[in-house]
């Protein structure tokens, strides 16, 4: 091999690689089979939809749909990628609520998902869907995302020991009542209340209970706000849930497992904070105490507050990529407003629609034998109305992150001193500044 100096895996090495690059050269999206390429992060979406499709595509003659599983931890990264190095996306993608703020970054133009507000205006589901679902989809007066759910959280409780202890739920207004009832149920050690982190602010714990205050990350206009007066406030009826000689709360560490299965049946956890996704998680994974749980509003920070919260949730956007944005944009309506699909669905999944006039359907109104016969779509469609609208934005994660360290500074704190209130005020305050602080760090040395 004199005409090659570096020898033959060399020039095989080299070979290769121009063979790749003129691969990906002449593999233009035009030349794709599909007419749209669909991700989504989630199987029951998936299976959902490998149903549907052929019947939109028979209404659409000459039209293919790729539909693409793809996993949810690497779905952000990657598509974040290949906007930002103009590679080949998706025409319409689906994305967990926490990574959808993280595509919202520099100048609205060069977000890699078009506008659907004026979609959502003209076609009246501007109007239909649950005004609160926007917010975590909506940059700088644009709204990049379809919502997928509401997700409205009740609290899951063991009815029969519920009333074992003689604790009557419908008693249960405010914090204040589930907490005097936590203290008669929880035994410490052996069965507690809730079960609630003291460590990790998301999955059911502190983040669901400060939006129900009305609180959050981040305000509609993007400036951090967890360490305002609100947050302290939800910080510092938190803790004593979870720490301290009273508490009430606990956690196995595991929300979904063969852990949590075993906690809930043993009555070692007696309630979790239910979101309606998670009712069904429950269902399936927790099947000897089927006719033994019940669902109830949360409790209320005062009487007459909100009685509910939200946990998780999904967006659909239409990339910038797509050639065909109405085609796509019919597709979307199809999967996520179609009433025979929801009616048919529901039972799978428990999820109830963002589109409000299909929460008389009646999948939706049916007894539910698992959850004491309560109609299970019914008692989350009188909440999700009223679930808190949460505002993000790309720094996200960090703002969870911050927002857990100072949890943890704050129940490390609460059990140093016994549970005493003494000067619980001002080291929460503190603590929540400088978390916050750090974010705002972030952002101010970000250009984009």
């Amino acid at each position: 091999m004199s005409y090659f100096p570096f020898g033959k895996a060399a020039f095989s090495i080299l070979i290769l690689t121009v063979l790749a690059w003129a691969t990906l050269a002449f593999d233009t999206p035009g030349d794709k089979p599909s007419t749209l390429t669909y991700w989504t992060f989630t199987k029951e979406h998936y299976d959902n939809y490998k149903k549907l499709i052929p019947e939109f595509e028979k209404e659409h003659p000459g039209v293919t749909v790729d539909l693409q599983l793809v996993s949810n931890n690497a779905l952000a990264s990657r598509l974040q990628a290949a906007f930002l190095a103009d590679l080949d996306v998706p025409d319409i993608c689906e994305l967990e609520i926490g990574s959808a703020g993280t595509m919202f970054r520099g100048p609205v133009a060069d977000i890699g998902f078009i506008d659907l507000k004026p979609r959502l205006i003209q076609s009246g589901l501007y109007d239909r869907i649950v005004k609160a679902r926007f917010a975590p989809y909506t940059s700088r007066g644009e709204i990049f995302g379809l919502p997928h759910d509401v997700h409205p959280v009740q609290i899951a409780y063991r009815r029969d020991i519920f009333e074992q202890a003689g604790v009557d739920p419908d008693k249960i207004v405010t914090w204040d009542d589930f907490i005097r009832a936590g203290q008669k149920i929880t035994v410490p050690g052996k069965r507690y209340m809730i079960e609630l982190s003291d460590s990790d602010v998301y999955g059911g714990g502190l983040e669901t209970l400060l939006l129900q205050r009305g609180g959050g990350y981040f305000d509609a206009t993007g400036h951090v706000i967890f360490d305002n007066d609100t947050a302290v406030q939800a910080m510092e009826a938190y803790v004593p849930m979870v720490a301290g000689p009273h508490k009430i709360g606990n956690t196995v560490g595991d929300q979904y497992g063969a852990q949590f299965a075993k906690a809930l049946e043993d009555g070692y956890e007696v309630c979790v904070l239910c979101p309606d996704w998670r009712s069904h998680v429950i269902q399936d994974n927790v099947g000897h105490v089927a006719g033994k749980m019940a669902l109830m509003p949360l409790p209320a920070v005062e009487a007459g507050g909100r009685r509910t919260s939200t946990w998780g949730g999904t967006m659909l956007g239409i990339t910038k990529h797509c050639k065909h944005p109405d085609l796509a944009w019919e597709l979307a309506v199809f999967l996520y407003t179609n009433k025979t699909q929801i009616d048919e669905q529901f039972p799978n999944i428990n999820i109830l629609p963002p589109v409000k006039d299909a929460w008389s359907l009646p999948s939706i109104n049916q007894p539910n034998a698992y959850w004491s016969n309560q109609k299970l779509g019914t008692s989350y469609a009188k909440l999700a109305d009223n679930v808190p609208a949460q505002y993000t934005r790309p720094e996200i994660d960090s703002a969870k992150a911050q927002l857990s360290n100072a949890l943890i500074a704050c129940v490390r704190y609460y059990n140093g001193h016994g549970g005493d209130d003494v000067g619980f005020d001002p080291f929460v305050r503190s603590t929540l500044h400088k978390s916050a602080g750090r974010v705002r760090s972030v952002i101010a040395r970000n250009p984009y």
